[in-house]
């Protein structure tokens, strides 16, 4: 599958829905799903019930499936539920035990991305895990590795002395002025770009004159219209809605042209993004 999908359909606090709009999602057209071996927001075991009935009942193949999860450490997992790994194990350990969690919940031998779901308390730790997911590369087992929730360029550089780093997913959205030092990093860096909160976290720009009259102009949402822009812009937006019509929506995005007519009403969202 294709490092770099348009749109990914994120499953964070889908809870007992996940296959079921995982599912939905696939059959409206998604074809890269983003979960994490963390029962605390997630139900990677659903994702991976949802991509079987879709392989068994609707000759949805693996091949042409993007699946990526991530490792989360201790400090991010809630202990009342089921770890996927023993605290006290190594960082390398803790990581094997859940990578290997999520290969049997997800149905399969291979992942196209796997995350560190953050940094971890220390560079030195942060490192030690990465070079880990540089050992799944090795193996065949991970054919993409990245990082999530980083915030701190210094922490990308030291990655990559090791090894590029090639995926980032970051709240990307007007509440944090847009992540503007790290994506124009990996923009810079040829590193893929993916984005979370960008809607939810984003009323301001999606209600904004210029972004409302764009969308009228060319008869799409202002949904679409920011998703849209992300996607010439070197990122790679995770959809989370349970809406079918969203669903489908997000997913026609991709296809909106902004000709010339309306660049300079595209040029105005981007100001207000960069400026």
């Amino acid at each position: 599958m294709n490092l770099a999908p348009k749109l990914i359909y994120g499953t964070a606090w889908k809870g007992e829905r996940t296959a079921h709009l995982v599912i939905s999602a696939f059959l409206q057209g998604f074809r890269a799903v983003d979960t994490a071996c963390q029962p605390k927001h997630y139900r990677e075991d659903l994702v991976g019930e949802a991509l079987e009935i879709l392989q068994d009942k609707h000759s949805v193949k693996r091949e042409d499936v993007y699946i990526q999860t991530k490792f989360t450490p201790f400090d991010g997992q809630d202990p009342t539920k089921p770890l996927p790994y023993n605290p006290r194990d190594s960082i390398p350990a803790q990581i094997k035990s859940s990578l290997s969690k999520s290969l049997i919940n997800l149905h399969t031998s291979y992942l196209d991305a796997y995350l560190l779901h953050s940094p971890l308390q220390t560079l030195p730790l942060t490192l030690e895990a990465w070079r880990t997911l540089m050992a799944a590369q090795d193996e065949g087992t991970v054919r993409a590795i990245g990082i999530s929730n980083v915030y701190d360029v210094g922490v990308l550089k030291a990655l990559e002395k090791e090894r590029k780093v090639q995926i980032v997913q970051n709240r990307w959205f007007e509440g944090n002025a847009w992540d503007k030092e790290v994506w124009a990093y990996c923009k810079a860096n040829g590193i893929v770009y993916q984005s979370f909160w960008t809607l939810t976290g984003s009323p301001a720009l999606l209600t904004h004159s210029h972004t409302t009259s764009l969308a009228d102009k060319l008869d799409v949402t202002a949904a679409q219209v920011l998703f849209k822009l992300a996607q010439l812009n070197n990122v790679v937006p995770l959809s989370g809605t349970t809406s079918e019509l969203h669903m489908q929506h997000d997913l026609a995005a991709e296809r909106i042209v902004f000709k010339e007519e309306v660049l300079d009403d595209y040029k105005r969202i981007t100001d207000l993004i960069w400026r």
